[in-house]
């Protein structure tokens, strides 16, 4: 909830862990980013990155995340908010995250320049997108659980950049139903990434990819750090330390 912008943790942390201290600190940066897309310079343009922003959380809170234009505004086309969506990602207010269609390497090779996820700043940023409250992340919520696993695959995003790594994500050709959340260059060698948000202990799209392409896979989640012939689990605290890179 209280994600990791400095003055979000410090009016937390000083106000006796007041959620609602870091939630105003929250709500105004994104107030704060509305304003500055007023300084773009094509007066057209302005509308379109407000509204492709504004569409971020609700594409995360989808099943597989994936970005879809349609869903920025009734009748949007990929040319006609390509240009709203490099100033974002340029301006450093989202990551974009391409998909790759082969799991080899270099992995910039084989992204879909079609296919990609945004993700922004900061877990906790997300969280106010989209009104998010306390007892929703900390409490066991059946309704938010869809949303939890948005809100994780946003926070393992910010780590791997954090760390220092260009990730990518997978998804099987059309009509198929495996996918990772991230694809990652470790040591020279791809790594698939599954994300978990809490214990649970399936990988079945990583068992898929190790099946196929003999590729050792890592999962994250709330569970013990493990090895296995075809899985390494990570805990989601440790993914940014065990991705880093030398660099």
């Amino acid at each position: 909830f209280v994600g990791g912008m400095p003055k979000a943790v410090s009016e937390f942390r000083e106000g006796g862990n007041d959620y609602a201290l870091a939630r105003a600190v929250q709500n105004d940066l994104l107030n704060q980013y509305d304003k500055d897309f007023s300084q773009y310079p094509k007066k057209d343009e302005i509308e379109r990155i407000r509204l492709a922003f504004d569409s971020i959380p609700a594409h995360l809170g989808r099943e597989n995340h994936r970005f879809v234009f349609g869903r920025i505004a009734k009748g949007a086309r990929s040319r006609d908010y390509e240009i709203a969506i490099q100033w974002i990602v340029d301006s450093g207010l989202a990551t974009r995250i391409y998909r790759v269609d082969k799991l080899s390497s270099p992995l910039k090779f084989y992204r879909d320049l079609a296919a990609f996820k945004l993700f922004l700043p900061d877990v906790g940023l997300l969280g106010a997108a989209m009104g998010v409250r306390p007892d929703e992340v900390l409490l066991s919520n059946k309704g938010f659980e869809e949303f939890k696993g948005a809100l994780t695959e946003q926070y393992v995003c910010q780590q791997l950049v954090a760390a220092g790594n260009a990730p990518f994500y997978w998804s099987a050709d059309k009509g198929g139903k495996a996918e990772v959340g991230f694809v990652v260059a470790k040591e020279g060698k791809v790594v698939p990434l599954e994300v978990k948000a809490e214990e649970n202990l399936r990988a079945k799209s990583l068992r898929v990819i190790y099946e196929k392409t003999g590729l050792h896979g890592v999962r994250t989640s709330m569970s013990d750090y493990r090895e296995q012939d075809w899985m390494t689990n990570v805990l989601l605290w440790a993914i940014g330390a065990y991705f880093a890179t030398s660099e």
